[in-house]
């Protein structure tokens, strides 16, 4: 059974089931500094963890798997939290989470889509894309971006033809918009998102 990690106020007209990147917990200092500010903007957070990631709590340690093997395990997720939540329910993550989520959006009839850093890209490796399914996504999306993430920075992304479901917002920083100061901005552009939803 998915363990879910709650944040923010119960009952809130939006809940935002959340995936990590693939090299840090769900507990880590930036999600849970990001899941606090979303909370104090009336967003119910509801994290949960791969359980390669889980597994390393165990002292295993394993490589994220490929993301379209990690679907089934947000898909539970999703099911989890909509035992425990009405009200508009988003699907999103940090980075790898974020890219996980974007595979399952649609067909999980999310009613957005928040991704905080997608990887376009690996990083020098810009020949690489991971935006095929994107230019298909019917859910609505925002992607919150760092102009210098070299995932996928400002100067580029605009050429990778994405759908108008898809808003990229841009913001100070590298792939995690640090320092964790700077969170705010990002907070506030998931909130106005899910109220215009």
């Amino acid at each position: 059974m998915t363990q879910l990690l709650w944040s923010g106020p119960e009952g809130a007209a939006t809940t935002l089931v959340l995936a990590h990147s693939a090299g840090a917990p769900m507990d880590s200092p930036w999600l849970t500094a990001m899941c606090g500010m979303l909370g104090e903007r009336g967003i119910r957070t509801a994290r949960f963890e791969f359980a390669y990631m889980a597994a390393r709590r165990e002292g295993v340690r394993r490589p994220p798997p490929k993301a379209e093997l990690s679907m089934g395990e947000f898909r539970d997720a999703v099911a989890a939290a909509l035992e425990q939540v009405t009200g508009r329910l988003l699907v999103g993550g940090k980075s790898y989470g974020g890219r996980v989520a974007s595979l399952i959006a649609d067909e999980v009839h999310a009613d957005g889509l928040v991704c905080l850093g997608y990887p376009f890209h690996p990083p020098h490796r810009p020949e690489q894309l991971r935006t095929a399914h994107l230019l298909t996504l019917r859910t609505p999306a925002l992607i919150c971006q760092g102009e210098r993430d070299p995932f996928g920075g400002r100067d580029e992304v605009g050429g990778f033809g994405l759908p108008e479901a898809i808003t990229v917002q841009w913001f100070a920083g590298d792939h995690d918009v640090q320092p964790r100061s700077r969170l705010a901005p990002v907070a506030d552009a998931v909130a106005a998102f899910a109220e215009a939803l």
